[in-house]
């Protein structure tokens, strides 16, 4: 199974590189973390370690992101939580974002 993102700055109109990511993975208690990285110069995380079928969260340090651009944000912080029924499957979690708003879908 495979899990990817894609970050796309919509008020640039272009791909957001250097957005750090987390993914973490919640074991019924508490939330685990599973791994770290950043978008590349595409706004691409590929090969994200899934390790079955669960509920996961993807947290997008956004603030960073606007603030290395010298542009103010209303959202720090956005984190995408989704469950992986099928771990047979790849899966992507793109995010739009800009300054103040942001959506998600359920890529492929």
């Amino acid at each position: 199974m495979t899990l990817s993102t894609h970050v796309l700055d919509t008020a640039r109109g272009r791909p957001a590189g250097g957005v750090s990511v987390r993914l973490d993975h919640y074991d019924g208690q508490t939330w685990v973390p599973a791994a770290e990285g950043e978008t590349d110069a595409d706004g691409r995380l590929k090969d994200l370690p899934v390790t079955g079928a669960g509920t996961y969260r993807l947290r997008f340090g956004t603030g960073p992101y606007f603030q290395a651009r010298g542009q103010e944000t209303f959202y720090p912080e956005v984190s995408v939580v989704f469950a992986i029924t099928d771990p047979g499957g790849h899966h992507h979690v793109p995010l739009l974002v800009s300054p103040f708003g942001y959506s998600t879908y359920r890529g492929s």
